[in-house]
């Protein structure tokens, strides 16, 4: 009877590790996550600029080449 309730306490002390290792992975993997979400962020706000660069290009372009029809 003793050696049972030995090797259950040994059982919980292995389960309690693994669940100590599962939270300290959980919290990486939320810091990972939190860099991940910044740096998407970040590069989402920077490319805004692309789209409309490439328009007013367009758009001087079109101009460029009206305005000799128009003289």
């Amino acid at each position: 009877m003793y050696e049972e309730v030995r090797r259950i306490g040994e059982g919980l002390i292995r389960l309690e590790s693994k669940l100590d290792a599962l939270a300290g992975d959980r919290k990486d993997a939320d810091s990972r996550l939190a860099d991940h979400e910044a740096r998407l962020r970040h590069l989402e706000a920077n490319r805004w600029p692309l789209p409309t660069i490439s328009a007013i290009g367009a758009i001087i372009a079109v101009l460029a080449s009206v305005a000799p029809l128009i003289h």
